[in-house]
C-alpha cells in the first residue's frame, strides 16, 4: 500500500482550553493541541491524569463543558479502547467479531489480520487469544475503517516486555505505510520514546510537550515522575538471532536490531 501523499502533514483534529468536568470534579482543564496526517503522538501521564478522558472527549464519546474541539472534514478516526469486555461464554471467532465491527468482506478481514502479523487467527475464537493476540485483534478492528487518524488507548497493556517493543514498532510500520496520525495513550516514556515523534505529558492539564528527549528533561516531568526520571531514558541496542511469537514463545530468524528506550 502506498502512502496516501495528501494525508501527511494536514491538521486533523485541534482542542482549545478544552474542558471536562465530571460529578462535579474537574478533569482537564486548559487543554490546547493539534494533532497532524503521519505523526505519532504520545499521550503519556500518571495514573488519574485524565489520558482515557481526553481521547473520549475528543472522539466526542463523552460531553466536554468548556472550550472547542474542531476535527478536518470527512475525518475518518479508528479507534482501539483501553478496555473492550466480550462474554467468555459467547462463541465467537475473529472473523465475526470483525465484520460485526464494520461492514467489510473475508478479503478485507484477511488483509488486516496480515497487516498486524497475526493472520492465523481469522477462525479461531475469541476467548481462547492470548492478551497479545487480543490487542493485535483490537488493532485490526480499528484498522478496519481505513482511518485517516488511528487513537489507540493503552495498545500494549496486557502483553510483556517484548510485546510491548513489538507492538510499538508496528504502530510506527502502520503510520509510515498508511500516512495516517496516531494518537498513543500511554503511561511509559520509556516504551514510546523510541517509536513517537512528539510527546504530550498530561496531569489534568498538558504539562510540557515536545519531542521525548526534551520532555523527559522537563522540569514537570520530573516533578510528575521523580528526580530519577530524566536520567532513566537510555537508549540500547541489541542484535539477536530470534524473535518473538505473541504468546512469548522465542522461534529462530535473521539477525535483528531494535533501538528502543528503556528505563535504567
Amino acid at each position: 500500500m502506498s502512502v496516501p501523499l495528501e494525508k501527511v502533514g494536514r491538521r486533523l483534529v485541534s482542542a482549545e482550553r478544552l474542558g471536562v468536568s465530571q460529578n462535579g470534579r474537574r478533569i482537564l482543564s486548559g487543554i490546547d493541541l493539534e494533532l497532524f496526517g503521519g505523526e505519532i503522538v504520545s499521550l503519556i501521564g500518571p495514573n488519574g491524569a485524565g489520558k482515557t478522558t481526553l481521547i473520549r472527549a475528543i472522539l466526542g464519546l463523552i460531553p466536554y463543558q468548556a472550550g472547542r474541539v474542531d476535527k478536518a472534514p470527512g475525518l475518518v478516526i479508528g479507534y482501539m479502547p483501553q478496555r473492550l469486555e466480550i462474554d467468555p461464554v459467547l462463541p465467537l471467532t475473529v472473523h465475526r467479531f470483525l465484520r460485526m465491527s464494520a461492514n467489510v468482506g473475508k478479503d478485507e478481514i484477511s488483509e488486516v489480520l496480515r497487516e498486524v502479523s497475526v493472520p492465523q487467527l481469522r477462525e479461531a475464537q475469541v476467548e481462547t487469544l492470548s492478551g497479545g493476540e487480543f490487542q493485535r485483534i483490537l488493532l485490526a478492528r480499528a484498522l478496519l475503517r481505513n482511518p485517516d487518524f488511528l487513537v489507540l488507548d493503552e495498545p500494549a497493556q496486557q502483553v510483556d516486555f517484548q510485546g510491548q517493543i513489538d507492538m510499538f514498532e508496528l504502530i510506527e510500520q502502520l503510520r509510515t505505510r498508511r500516512g495516517c496520525g496516531v494518537l498513543v495513550v500511554s503511561h511509559d516514556l520509556h516504551m514510546v520514546m523510541s517509536a513517537t515523534d512528539r510527546v504530550l505529558c498530561l496531569n489534568g492539564h498538558i504539562c510540557c510537550s515536545g519531542a521525548p528527549e526534551a520532555v523527559s528533561a522537563h522540569p514537570e516531568y520530573v516533578a510528575l515522575f521523580g528526580p530519577r526520571a530524566a536520567d532513566s531514558i537510555a537508549l540500547y541496542h541489541h542484535n539477536h538471532r530470534h524473535e518473538h511469537d505473541l504468546s512469548g514463545g522465542v522461534h529462530q530468524a535473521g539477525s535483528k536490531r531494535h533501538d528502543h528506550a528503556l528505563g535504567n
